[in-house]
């Protein structure tokens, strides 16, 4: 059959009533501008602090950098959407967004990895700390985390662009959200489905994995420590790290595992959106503050 190219999509979003849009706008505004402000804060203050200018810090800064990136790409557009009477975006806007959404979110995931590392070597060689955490090694971590994050999202934006869109333009969801967007695909989506599963589930399980592995070693080490301020010492420095990934990786898995390519109930549809919510806009608002209130270094 022949069908219409979809030259724009429009978002279904929360809710149509308009009292609450604009109260749900306030809400992301704060969540929004409080991302920026504590992230870029914590940016100035590592630039600015020397006694900060180690490996540990030089990740934290990046990570508080992709954060705001990553917040921007989805509360912006849905920032203006809120207002807007028609809530639209254009196919390659659309394209564009789901790419960065799922690229700089596998990044991040490649960088929580690679701060696992730091804290490792840290803790069980701190004699060879300066020595393996080399400037150049953490540049190649760095710039590796963010071309298998980015090749990974290409992957799957490529893959599912090439799909007709043919059951409607209307997104169930608040950003270009992939399994919102397959579900208005007319051809088969096997091969997507493949990809979410395998490709983006050996994504998380490598890195998280990664993270587990260093910190049963971490955690070997503390133990054989014989002193307990030495212990509690050591392992203050791995908490802040530890919460972040926990809820990161905790999002995804919720997420991505009981995602659905096609339908599902109206209640399940909130919740998704509640928690796709959490995941790109509140999660980057916490990074910041879950560091800084277990770190007396960044504190002010």
């Amino acid at each position: 059959n022949n069908t219409t190219p979809i030259n724009e999509f429009v978002f279904v979003g929360l809710t149509k009533n308009r009292v609450l849009q604009i109260i749900i706008f306030l809400v992301f505004l704060t969540f929004y501008l409080t991302t920026l402000v504590t992230n870029l804060g914590m940016i100035a203050l590592i630039i600015v602090s020397p006694r900060l200018h180690t490996p540990m810090y030089f990740f934290l800064s990046n990570l508080s950098l992709l954060d705001v990136c990553f917040s921007s790409v989805v509360a912006c557009k849905t920032l203006v959407n809120l207002l807007a009477e028609k809530k639209s975006i254009s196919f390659t806007g659309c394209a564009m967004q789901m790419y960065f959404v799922i690229g700089l979110g596998s990044t991040e995931c490649f960088l929580l990895a690679a701060m696992a590392y730091d804290r490792y070597v840290a803790i069980c060689k701190p004699l060879l700390y300066q020595v393996l955490m080399s400037p150049r090694l953490c540049i190649l971590l760095l710039v590796g985390s963010y071309v298998l994050g980015l090749l990974h999202s290409l992957l799957h934006t490529v893959f599912t662009f090439r799909l007709s869109f043919c059951q409607s333009n209307e997104i169930n969801h608040l950003y270009c959200d992939i399994t919102a967007l397959l579900s208005l695909s007319c051809n088969d989506i096997y091969i997507n489905e493949l990809l979410i599963f395998y490709v983006a589930g050996l994504v998380e399980a490598t890195t998280l994995l990664s993270v587990l592995v260093s910190y049963v070693y971490i955690l070997t080490n503390i133990v054989g420590i014989g002193s307990a301020a030495g212990r509690l010492k050591a392992l203050s420095t791995c908490t802040s790290h530890l919460a972040a990934v926990a809820i990161f990786h905790g999002a995804i898995l919720i997420l991505h595992f009981r995602a659905r390519s096609r339908g599902g109930s109206s209640t399940q549809d909130v919740v998704d959106k509640c928690l796709s919510v959490f995941y790109t806009i509140v999660i980057p608002m916490l990074n910041p503050l879950i560091y800084s209130l277990r770190n007396k270094e960044v504190k002010y």
